[in-house]
Parts: C-alpha cells; sequence; structure tokens
C-alpha cells in the first residue's frame, strides 16, 4: 500500500490533518536516508514504513512533555524506516560477528596504547593478514548496522530504556550528552576516516565521487569508511552496548 493510501484510509479529524501537514516529512526523511543506503534499499519502502512510524507517533505524542510533534514524528519515522532495513538485511551472521569482533579489536587496543588502532594493529591482534582485514572491512560495508544512523537510532533507544524506570530522569543521560560524545568521537577520528564520513554524510557524495576527490579506488573508500564506522562503535560502546 502506498504511504498516500494509508493515511487516506485514516478518519477524518485532528487525526488526519497531522498525517497529511505531515507527510512531506516522511518523503524528506525517506530520500534523505536513501542516499546513504544500499541501492538495494527502495525509497518507496522506507516512506510506507515512516508512514507507519507517523501514525505511531499521532498515537502517542502526548504534548506535555515539551518535545514538538514534528521533532517528535521525525524520530518516530526514522525508527520506522531503519526498522525495516534491518528485517530486509540478508547480510550473513558471519559478516556481523567479523565486524563486530575487529570493533571490539580496535577498542581494545585503543585502550591500552591511547592512540588511533592502525591497519596492521587490528589485523595483528585479530591473528589475520592485511587482505584478510580489508575483506572485513570490505563486506561490513553492506552491514547495515554500522551506519552513523543506526549509532544515533541505538543512542535514542538507549536512553529511553534507561529512563523507563527512573524516576528522576534529569539525573541519568541525556541524549545530548550521547549526540555530544558521538560529535567528540567524529572529530577524534583519523584525519582520513574523518574526512571520508564528512564527505559522505556532510557533503552527501558517494564512494565514487569521494575517490575522485581523494584519488582513491572506490573500493578503498568503502573500507575506509567501514573501518570509521567500526571505529566509532569501539569508542561509543560503552553508550551502546550495556
Amino acid at each position: 500500500m502506498s504511504g498516500v493510501a494509508m493515511y487516506s484510509s485514516v478518519q477524518a479529524g485532528g487525526t488526519d490533518q497531522l498525517i497529511i501537514q505531515h507527510a512531506p516529512l516522511v518523503r524528506r526523511i525517506a530520500f534523505h536516508l536513501a542516499n546513504r543506503l544500499p541501492d538495494s534499499v527502495q525509497v518507496d519502502d522506507l516512506i510506507q514504513a515512516g508512514m507507519l512510524g507517523l501514525l505511531e507517533a499521532v498515537k502517542h505524542f502526548d504534548a506535555t512533555q515539551g518535545a514538538s510533534f514534528e521533532t517528535f514524528a521525525g524520530i518516530r519515522i526514522r525508527g520506522a524506516m531503519l526498522d525495516e532495513v534491518r528485517r530486509s538485511d540478508w547480510t550473513p551472521r558471519s559478516v556481523h560477528k567479523k565486524s563486530r569482533m575487529v570493533s571490539d579489536a580496535i577498542r581494545m587496543i585503543e585502550n591500552k596504547t591511547s592512540a588511533a588502532a592502525r591497519d596492521a594493529d587490528v589485523a595483528g591482534y585479530l591473528g589475520i593478514s592485511l587482505d584478510e582485514y580489508n575483506q572485513i572491512l570490505q563486506d561490513s560495508t553492506g552491514c547495515r548496522i554500522f551506519s552513523t544512523e543506526e549509532l544515533a537510532e541505538a543512542g535514542e533507544t538507549y536512553f529511553e530504556e534507561a529512563h523507563a524506570d527512573d524516576e528522576e530522569p534529569e539525573q541519568g543521560l541525556s541524549r545530548e550528552d550521547f549526540q555530544q560524545a558521538l560529535a567528540k568521537a567524529i572529530m577524534s577520528l583519523p584525519e582520513r576516516e574523518r574526512l571520508v564520513i564528512s564527505l559522505y554524510y556532510d557533503d552527501e557524495l558517494n564512494l565514487r565521487e569521494i575517490g575522485e576527490v581523494l584519488d582513491i579506488s572506490e573500493s578503498r573508500v568503502s573500507q575506509i569508511s567501514a573501518q570509521a564506522i567500526l571505529r566509532l562503535r569501539a569508542r561509543l560502546a560503552n553508550w551502546l552496548d550495556d
């Protein structure tokens, strides 16, 4: 069912008006995410999932909590789209496992040395060759749990769970704390990894275009991007894995 058909079936009234008014928000978020996801992800599927997220937002919005409806809906819409992406993720379990092994190795090395773990360091720690290590990075580019969108959403989910039974949420962690930690982790990435992340997520260049800018192959850009995301997961492990 298309997004338009979904919301047109809702009964007339305030709910209907909210959905019609914010349907363009669903499309904006869908196209924004699609630019950062594999070509196999269809925009129409994201929009359909996003419309369901919008319906949930209308159902659960509480104006007394302080956030605007658009902000609240944006989080629900984006979360519903990412849930849909996860459901259609056919990446083999072995790829997820190896990617997490790399992330764990990076964390162990950096905790021990207080310096950015190099390719050779991680490969040596894992007892594999550089070629094998680079292949893991290449494979993990299709492992969608390592996108920065997933990192941000994981932070949102973590705080919701952490505060679910918290009588005084103001004393706990905040979403702003996580966003600051994520920004700090990105800024502390090795220069080339930080540049690739910036070109990809801020300037919205694709891997081929980044390769042309940096005068390296598209596959090498893919490896650098994957290593950057794995490094971010390693550095944010205390936030994401508890």
